[in-house]
Formats: structure tokens, sequence, C-alpha cells
């Protein structure tokens, strides 16, 4: 609140200007004066990884609070005190149930949905609705953006891409409706215009070449507004805005240096014009636009795809020239299996980094981390035996409403539906079911 004009700023206020729109980060001006008890708004996170994990470099020693980090949580253990590891979660529908082979189409479609998806590989895709839609039927009209999509791994949506299932199913896990999936944006440049280009003018791929070519930075397009805000605001306020501000500064200008990288990438991979030619630059990207959605309130419901299931994305800047699908069909061999675990540490390690984002950044009386609810897992177990029980699932952030610093192991076979209708809950979305839940997951 400003305190000479007892101002009220509005939560939904927007830095506009010429043919650019930015939301703004959570601000003390946005809330009563002396209303201590006022927080921001809780927030729901998916990171998805494919084709399962080495599962015994992943299960924690020790239950409840006295446990041991894994091999493959390292990176996590600086939040270890947010950091809530499940075990025991399954997803029955991501099994064969009498359809022979696809379990990677299965684990990606049934991973936010607990559907058991149709085999076709034609138009007749059937799912279920995923959690975060669930979610966004009932919040979605409180923000600009219902859910934002994002990806690090391009893919068609037509087709078949596993054993005879849609290629629908692998590279989507959130489903608007059981035959609508919602296709990651793996572009960072089409991101970055969704969360803050403006909502008008021509969409066609011409104009949006054009608009890039004389793009100003969206910064400049809304300096005058800017300047006006900062004069409203307290020194603590003008503090949040700024290093807002220079967060959205750092993406662009990420983004214009992909752009202009002309390397040749080896070994070659899909992945469209415009992306970090290194892929950890591409993923901590990718996760910066997430992590600024979410500061913004631009939306409450996100969810990110590391890779699309069943990846074929190689890793040589870790050592690991191998596809990584094909090798985690190891068959126990222990040069693969290392390999594979080593995979995981280096997902998990750039996962951190959008953990370390919400972590630093200062939302309230706390931390954005508080405020956000971070599901990390996948949708395969072992990924040399397709196993869909002992789901690999870790929970980070949340603070006030999930609670960290813990192992807690469910009864076998508990479906992940389960967690997902408790996480519902704290969101303040009513869902009898979702998929084959039978219940909710105490996280106490």
């Amino acid at each position: 609140m400003n305190f000479v004009t007892q101002k009220l700023l509005s939560r939904r206020t927007v830095l506009r200007g010429l043919g650019a729109g930015i939301a703004l980060p959570w601000l003390d001006a946005m809330r009563p004066a002396f209303a201590a008890t006022e927080q921001a708004p809780l927030r729901l996170a998916f990171a998805y990884v494919p084709n399962g994990v080495t599962p015994d470099a992943w299960a924690p020693v020790g239950t409840g609070s006295d446990f041991q980090v894994s091999r493959i949580l390292k990176p996590l253990e600086p939040w270890r005190d947010q950091l809530l590891v499940l075990s025991g979660l399954a997803h029955k529908n991501g099994n064969a149930l009498g359809d022979g082979p696809g379990d990677h189409a299965r684990a990606g479609a049934s991973y936010l949905t607990g559907f058991h998806p149709r085999k076709t590989a034609g138009a007749d895709i059937q799912n279920g609705v995923s959690v975060d839609q669930l979610a966004a039927r009932v919040i979605g009209d409180k923000t600009r953006l219902a859910s934002l999509e994002l990806g690090c791994e391009e893919s068609r949506t037509v087709g078949n891409c596993d054993s005879g299932y849609s290629c629908a199913y692998t590279n989507s896990i959130s489903w608007r409706s059981a035959t609508t999936p919602n296709p990651p944006e793996t572009n960072p440049r089409m991101a970055f215009e969704r969360l803050y280009g403006a909502d008008d003018g021509p969409q066609d791929e011409a104009s949006r070449a054009s608009r890039a070519r004389d793009r100003r930075s969206v910064l400049d397009l809304v300096r005058a507004r800017t300047q006006s805000l900062e004069q409203e605001l307290g020194a603590s306020d003008r503090r949040k805005l700024d290093e807002y501000l220079t967060g959205v500064r750092d993406i662009e200008r990420q983004i214009q240096r992909a752009e202009s990288d002309t390397r040749e990438i080896k070994p070659p991979f899909e992945k469209p014009a415009g992306i970090p030619a290194e892929f950890a630059d591409y993923v901590k990207l990718m996760l910066d636009l997430q992590a600024a959605a979410l500061q913004a309130d631009i939306t409450r419901l996100s969810t990110f795809m590391m890779g699309r299931e069943g990846s074929l994305q190689a890793y040589p800047e870790i050592g690991v020239p191998d596809s990584h699908h094909p090798l985690t069909h190891h068959r126990g061999q222990p040069d693969l299996v290392e390999r594979v675990t080593k995979i995981n540490e280096f997902h998990v390690g750039l996962f951190a980094h959008l953990v370390e984002k919400l972590a630093s950044t200062q939302e309230g009386d706390g931390t954005l981390l508080d405020r956000v609810i971070v599901v990390y897992g996948s949708g395969l177990a072992d990924g040399d035996k397709h196993t869909h029980e002992e789901l690999p699932v870790v929970i980070v952030g949340g603070r006030r409403v999930v609670g960290g610093g813990r192992h807690l192991v469910a009864p076998q076979e508990t479906p992940m539906t389960n967690l997902f209708l408790t996480l519902l809950d704290q969101l303040g979305v009513p869902a009898e079911s979702l998929g084959d839940s039978t219940g909710r997951l105490s996280l106490s």
C-alpha cells in the first residue's frame, strides 16, 4: 500500500505498453495495511521426467524425519526441510490391463489423470481429465492463464509413438478433457510471448516473425508505466519489483542469445529453432519461465516435461552419449545401470534450479517456495522392468500446507491420485474422485 495516498494496489495490476503486458509479483501494496495474516495464493506445479529411475539409487534410507537423502535426490538436500519424499504410490492404470506393450505411452497419459488410455494411434484417443485441469476449472479464472504447459522436447501429437499408442499420450501429461491433451510449449520465445506478449493482434507465423524482427524489450515497452508505478511503492516493494523485472530481462536475453546461436548440436536431437544448444541451458531457461509465471501470478497451475515419455535424449555433457530410453533396458548390467543413474542425478540437479529460484524469491513474510507445491517424478518406476508401482515422487515447497523434512511411506500400491486429491483440497478445489482414486492420502 502507498501509505501517503492509502491506495491499495490491485492484485491484477499489469504493466501495459505497446504490444506487451507484464503481470506483477506479489507486493506488500497488494494487501491491506497491517494485514499480517494475508498470504499470497497457493500454487501447484508438476515436473515430469521420462523413462523412470534407478530404484535403488532413488529410495531414501529410513522413514519419517530420520531418513538419509538418496544419491539421486542429493541435489535437493539444501532444501531438506522443504522436501517430502513419498514411497508406495502407484498408477495401476499405467499397466497393460490386457492391452499389451505400450508402457511409456500409458505412463505419460496416466500420470496426472489416473486413467487407462485407449490404445489407438488414430484420432479416437481417450484418456481422462488431469489434476491440473480439474483445478483450472475452479481457480483458472483468477489468473491471466488458467494453466501453463512447458516442455523441453518437441514431439508430434499424432501418429503411433509407442506400440500402437498415439503420440498424444507420450507427449502430454496435461489433459483438458478425455479427448483433448494440452501439448507443452517447447519454444522459449513462444512461451515468453504467451506470458508477456499482447493478447491481441495477428497470431500467424508470418506476423510473429515480423514482430520478432522489430521487437524491443518487453520492459522497454512498459517503461513509462513502470516508472510511474515505482513512485507509488515503498522501498521494499520497489526492491521486489526491480528483482522481478531483472529476472524478466534475463530471460529475454537468454532467449535472444539462443536465437542467434548457430552452433551445430552434436549428437543431433529434435529441437525447434531458437533453443539453447546446451540441454542444461534449455531446461533452466524453461524453468525460469515457469518460475516467473508463478511469481507474477500469471498462472497458479503449471506442468513441465523435461522430456517426452520414451525420450531418446543423449547426455554427452555428463559422459553418457547413449540415448536415454534404450539405455534404460540395461537388464541389470552394472555399467549401464550407472549411466541411467547419472542421467537421473542430472535431471534432479536441473530441477534444483527451479527450487533454488523459488526459494530465493521473497514473497510476503516468506519465500515463493513456501507458497508453491512442486511435485517431481515419473510415471514409470523401474525403466528396465516398466513397473508402475513404487513410483518416484517428491514434493518440494508448500511449507505451510504440506510440510517437509520427511520420508513418508504409504501402503503398497496406494493410488497416486489419492495424493492429488489431497493437493486439490489444499488449493480449495473440491473433487470427489480422480481416475482410480480411493480416498485422500494423509500427509501428516
